[in-house]
């Protein structure tokens, strides 16, 4: 049984005949009984909501596989299906609940169904978290028709929605695609085509390097012929995404919700990863991706070019950081177990120094001595701010800590580089297009 607001302002209002009878406590009783005689017939006439039958709309189950998927950051509207098979009427709200971070409006819906029949109830999701939001329960309250009170009761109804990566640096991907295709040489350029795979020949024009002239095709025409070169394609790039404790910092500024506490550091190499493998795919490279803590979350072998990024937005939809410290070398065993041939590793991490130290630091020369590997960490702004602050003593201090943590960043990335591995150390916002730009650069130099 629920009371209704109705019940307490009809008790507000017996307030006052007590108050002005000559026998208030015989007027009080009195009241009381009739009250609770009103609540009794108000639950005994309401609809029982054990009468009430609850379906999702849908394709198939989510335990099929079949549960609707949206990006983060846009709405997804999930339907249940009231039937009534019941003899009374039914009068009342239904609440179709979900965790707090799904953002479900409206909070309850306006139900009115006869016997036998059946009601549509939509409730829009407006997501907030990535990874499979699970409904909670669905709680039916019917009211009695005084208004004053009436029955609940609440059931599981099982439905999921997964919520994948927005990729929000697809807006990169148009410039960075423009240059790979003057790298390929299929725009017009005055410049020597880099790589090292051969091309074609074609005539010598000013500015071209004297290197790339082919002598023997001159001595044979009459002009001075050059060589053109491409980019190396069917390579394969490795992305690995260090999902343990350090990727659960947040940083930046969510760009779905405005949120000031910013996304975690998964969800930002998330991102960089995204672009990467669609750029790479473009480029004919092969793109398998592994998720790795202390094991293997998620993994992609062996993909075609032109599924591999729905593969990886499925891979990583579900992936949440991990409150533990990654196991680095178990990181670079599974590498090396999937990867035998010689490829472009990318880890995406951050450049902790006390973790990489006593994790990564003993391990990594194993991967870099096979493999070309990029590391690749999103920077916390609020260090670049912290450090400029000098208004106050405690702005001083942290000041001092910034230009520390600032100070043993830069020196970790400076021993990778020492070590032979590449570093790519952006704000949130721009590591997605640095990481990009430095695999076009690497591509142009024939260093893939």
């Amino acid at each position: 049984m629920i009371l209704t607001g109705r019940t307490g302002l009809v008790a507000l209002l017996c307030v006052l005949p007590v108050a002005l009878s000559s026998w208030p406590a015989t007027t009080f009783v009195v009241l009381l009984v009739v009250l609770a005689a009103l609540v009794t017939l108000d639950v005994a006439l309401a609809a029982s909501p054990r009468a009430l039958e609850f379906g999702r709309d849908g394709d198939t189950p989510p335990q099929a596989g079949g549960a609707p998927t949206a990006r983060l950051g846009q709405p997804v509207d999930t339907v249940l299906q009231v039937a009534n098979a019941g003899r009374r009427r039914f009068r009342g709200q239904v609440r179709d609940a979900w965790a707090p971070s799904v953002r479900a409006e409206p909070r309850a819906h306006v139900v009115d169904i006869a016997a036998g029949q059946r009601q549509r109830v939509v409730t829009r999701l407006r997501p907030i978290r990535r990874g499979d939001q699970h409904s909670a329960a669905v709680t039916a309250r019917a009211i009695g028709p005084l208004g004053l009170a009436g029955r609940q009761r609440s059931q599981q109804v099982p439905w999921q929605v997964r919520i994948l990566p927005p990729f929000l640096s697809r807006k990169h991907l148009p410039s960075r695609l423009a240059k790979l295709r003057e790298m390929e040489g299929l725009l017009p350029v005055l410049i020597r085509g880099q790589g090292t795979e051969f091309d074609s020949l074609r005539e010598y024009v000013v500015g071209d390097d004297v290197r790339s002239i082919d002598w023997r095709a001159t001595a044979r025409r009459a002009d001075v012929v050059v060589r053109t070169w491409r980019p190396e394609r069917d390579r394969r790039v490795v992305l690995v995404l260090d999902t343990g404790r350090t990727s659960a910092g947040r940083v930046g500024v969510d760009p779905t919700a405005g949120d000031p506490g910013g996304w975690p550091r998964l969800d930002w190499s998330m991102d960089a990863a995204l672009l990467l493998a669609a750029l790479a795919s473009r480029a004919g490279d092969h793109v398998d991706f592994l998720a790795h803590d202390r094991e293997v979350r998620a993994g992609v072998f062996g993909a075609s070019r032109t599924e591999v990024l729905a593969h990886l937005v499925e891979a990583m939809a579900a992936l949440q950081p991990a409150l533990v410290e990654s196991d680095a070398a178990a990181m670079v065993a599974a590498v090396q177990r999937r990867v035998r041939r010689r490829a472009l590793v990318v880890l995406l991490t951050d450049l902790n120094a006390s973790a990489l130290d006593e994790g990564l630091m003993p391990v990594l020369p194993q991967l870099s001595s096979k493999h070309q590997v990029i590391v690749a960490a999103v920077a916390d702004p609020r260090v670049d701010r912290l450090a400029a602050g000098r208004s106050d003593a405690a702005q001083v201090y942290d000041a001092a800590a910034a230009e520390r943590s600032r100070n043993e960043r830069r020196a970790i990335a400076a021993r990778l580089r020492r070590g032979g591995v590449d570093v790519v150390d952006a704000p949130p916002e721009e590591i997605a297009p640095a990481l990009a730009d430095r695999y076009l650069a690497m591509k142009a130099a024939g260093r893939l």
